[in-house]
């Protein structure tokens, strides 16, 4: 009943996003829709992924929102230190709300901290250089929701520099492209390439691992 009740604790953060995406037709809470893609891939992903990792991808971006990229330098310095700032308050908040949740139930309690350890190791994707599996998944399924959800808008960033009104480069975009590319497992490649994409998205993701 503990993960339930913790999924449920985590969602309802979510839906105070004040940010709002348009989804067949109804207005949802932006984190809410990012949360539940988030699950979706790593049902895909890893379909047999312990607790600790579905709660920590559930809560990849929680509240978020409550600290806007432009609250830092738009350097990029200033990007580095407001996600290393992010990872850690998210994991902090994330184990608050998971002690509440799983700590009546704790038997053992050195158990049970190291399970909340574990979840916000995860979520600040401590582990991910040295080949922690599990990161690794969380990675993958971080670049997926990129690749199928947001990509579009770096796209449309493109069209909008090429017509000299501002915007992304080409050379830009392939960047962030084989970046995100790079980050990514083998099987994590096979999902992406199954992302259904057309038009400059497509153009794009073609060229870049074009290479």
């Amino acid at each position: 009943m503990s993960y339930e009740t913790a999924i449920a604790a985590i969602d309802a953060a979510h839906a105070q996003d004040p940010n709002k995406i348009t989804i067949a037709g109804k207005e949802v809470p932006y984190e809410l829709h990012y949360a539940e893609k988030c699950t979706s891939y790593l049902d895909k992903r890893s379909p047999d992924a312990s607790e600790a990792l579905r709660l920590a991808i559930r809560a990849q971006h929680f509240r978020r929102w409550e600290v806007p990229r432009n609250t830092y330098p738009m350097t990029r310095v200033g990007y580095h230190t407001w996600r290393t700032y992010l990872k850690k308050r998210q994991a902090d908040l994330v184990m608050t709300i998971l002690d509440e949740c799983y700590g009546t139930s704790a038997v053992n309690r050195d158990e049970h901290m190291a399970f909340l350890n574990r979840v916000g190791s995860l979520i600040k994707k401590e582990g991910l250089k040295e080949g922690d599996e599990e990161a690794g998944v969380l990675e993958d399924v971080a670049c997926l929701v990129f690749l199928d959800d947001q990509f579009d808008k770096y796209a449309k960033l493109w069209d909008e520099g090429e017509k000299g009104e501002g915007g992304l480069d080409e050379e830009k975009v392939l960047g962030i492209l084989r970046k995100t590319w790079a980050k990514m497992t083998e099987k994590g490649h096979e999902l992406a390439l199954q992302i259904p994409m057309e038009g400059r998205p497509k153009e794009l993701i073609q060229k870049a691992l074009a290479g």
